[in-house]
């Protein structure tokens, strides 16, 4: 037997135990990402099945997970008390503006603070910083004031307001414009370009997946957010679809059932956005985290 048969022999071994500890590992990352996804998933089963039961079955102690008597009769009351077409339509437009509005002028600041040189520039980015360290509750009373001012309350209009333009937009962006090579800014100027047609024709296509990213952020934040639409839109008409549901909330009792049927016919709309743009989704938090 030669030396590299008998070093064979000895490594064998090794490689094996190797293998077979990569493989026990393996095996322990699969199980504990299958309990996340688990504990992930019960609460919207919970809300499921609550949905199927009666108001005494939903407040039942000790809790049963699967409903003794299937009730359907649940979202025909959530349809009745809530006018949820009104509901879709104003979420949507919320969202729908709030997006573009974001994206082109986050745009915009975040390329005038990265590749433009100007007074008072840092200064300006220094306040930007501090709204993003604040609580937006504490602005609240300003927009609402601004907006009954105008007489803008229960409008479309007065859902977009707070979400025309963001701090952490403009920051996210301008970290991605800082990105682009001043090279190729110059050799843009050199050619004759003008500073708009640098950022629209040079600059903004580049950020494609920065604008992504920011859009779905804009989109969720804009769908899940409950305290502006309550005190900027009084009518149940003009309201979103969280607002909406808060309503279904007793001051004294609460019937269960109806608010977890309403809150699943609430979360339709973003269910079919994020398998409509799953690939976006997935690509732009990718692109946050790298950043």
């Amino acid at each position: 037997m030669n030396t590299n048969e008998i070093s064979a022999e000895k490594t064998a071994p090794k490689l094996h135990s190797v293998k077979k500890s990569r493989n026990s590992g393996k095996i322990i990352i699969y199980i504990l990402l299958g309990l996340g996804a688990v504990l992930m998933i019960f609460p919207f089963l919970w809300m499921l099945l609550t949905s199927f039961k009666t108001n005494a079955q939903a407040m039942q102690v000790p809790p049963t997970f699967f409903p003794t008597q299937w009730n359907f009769d649940s979202y025909a009351k959530a349809l009745e008390s809530l006018p949820f077409g009104n509901l879709y339509l104003n979420t949507g437009l919320m969202i729908v503006f709030r997006v573009l509005t974001t994206a082109a002028f986050c745009s915009m600041a975040g390329f005038a603070f990265a590749k433009l040189k100007f007074k008072g520039r840092n200064l300006l980015f220094s306040l930007i910083l501090i709204q993003m360290m604040l609580p937006s509750q504490i602005f609240i009373i300003p927009q609402f004031q601004m907006l009954a001012s105008l007489g803008l309350t229960n409008t479309i209009f007065a859902l977009v307001f707070p979400g025309i333009v963001s701090a952490f937009g403009t920051f996210f962006l301008r970290q991605t414009y800082m990105g682009i090579p001043d090279e190729l800014i110059e050799a843009a100027y050199l050619d004759g370009a003008n500073t708009w047609q640098v950022f629209t024709k040079i600059c903004f296509p580049l950020t494609k997946t920065a604008l992504a990213a920011i859009s779905i952020f804009t989109a969720v934040f804009a769908y899940t957010d409950l305290m502006w639409p309550l005190i900027a839109n009084t009518d149940l008409n003009m309201m979103t679809l969280t607002s909406g549901l808060s309503t279904l909330n007793g001051q004294f009792t609460t019937n269960y059932p109806v608010l977890m049927a309403g809150s699943l016919l609430s979360m339709l709309p973003m269910v079919a956005l994020y398998l409509v743009f799953q690939k976006q989704f997935i690509e732009g938090i990718a692109a946050t985290g790298g950043k």
